[in-house]
């Protein structure tokens, strides 16, 4: 079954957090707006490799939720990195760290030393840290450059729809981040909120040529042309495959890529060895072509 397909962008829960769901909510706001339905799948590590096996992906990479509360994010990452454990080679992760807490660099520490492949998701509309204002997170940033690890940060469209959960990483804020860190590793999650477009312009790509951008949330955000589309402007070597999962269906979200992505080498690129690349996934075979 082992395919080498990395899933770069899915979220677990703990079963403390699953069964006081609305204790959670009531502490904190963007969790409480994201899970309002009961029927929304807070998935455990079990309901996840389930997922992976019918959909044919080799590892899927966590990333917890996004909490306000450093508390909260250090015990998520904990439990993360004791499921990395008790799966290897089928669940890596990324350490939950609250930005511009005055702990946020020893959180990072402590996390890449239980092995997290990097941080994120940050989300600057949950936890309360403003893209305009890059130097709040310097801490933070400069760990994750003085490992090689890598940041992935949620971003959202400034146009179309409103969801919830949408929040304000637009193309322009996230720029103004990046500007602060040319040299650190990102990935941005849903497309980059749109940024890949704004490649085109000179100036814009300056900043981001360094930057990868993951498919998360795809069905909810763009028509399936955004994977070729996005490919042809920034390249093949710099997407990843990500499908939000619980959010979406992680066989669903493989089906359109396999039907859409066009060749073996860039399909190769997209689903594992970017993948592999970025967050340094040593000893991961790559896909049968």
């Amino acid at each position: 079954m082992p395919s080498g397909i990395i899933d770069t962008h899915v979220h677990i829960f703990p079963p403390e957090i699953a069964a006081a769901r609305e204790e959670y909510r009531a502490r904190d706001m963007w969790f409480g707006m994201l899970y309002e339905r009961p029927d929304y799948l807070l998935a455990s590590p079990d309901d996840l490799i389930s997922s992976m096996d019918a959909a044919g992906i080799e590892v899927s990479i966590a990333c917890g939720f996004p909490w306000a509360d450093p508390g909260i994010c250090r015990e998520h990452t904990r439990w993360m990195a004791e499921v990395r454990a008790q799966h290897p080679g089928r669940i890596e992760f990324l350490a939950i760290v609250a930005p511009n807490d005055p702990s946020a660099a020893r959180d990072a520490e402590q996390a890449f030393d239980l092995g997290a492949a990097g941080i994120g998701e940050l989300n600057a509309d949950a936890q309360g840290f403003d893209l305009r204002l890059p130097g709040s997170i310097s801490n933070l940033m400069g760990v994750c450059r003085e490992r090689s690890k890598p940041v992935m940060l949620h971003a959202s469209e400034p146009v179309g729809h409103i969801y919830p959960g949408k929040g304000t990483a637009t193309p322009d804020r996230l720029v103004d981040l990046l500007r602060a860190y040319p040299e650190q590793p990102v990935a941005l999650a849903h497309w980059g909120g749109g940024l890949p477009f704004y490649e085109l312009n000179p100036a814009v790509y300056k900043v981001t040529r360094n930057v990868v951008y993951d498919s998360a949330a795809t069905t909810y955000l763009y028509r399936d042309a955004v994977f070729p589309a996005v490919m042809g402007i920034i390249g093949p070597d710099r997407a990843l495959f990500g499908s939000d999962y619980a959010v979406l269906r992680q066989d669903r979200l493989l089906r359109k890529v396999r039907q859409v992505v066009s060749g073996d080498a860039d399909q190769q690129m997209l689903l594992t060895r970017n993948a592999r690349r970025f967050y340094r996934l040593d000893g991961l075979k790559e896909i049968a072509t």
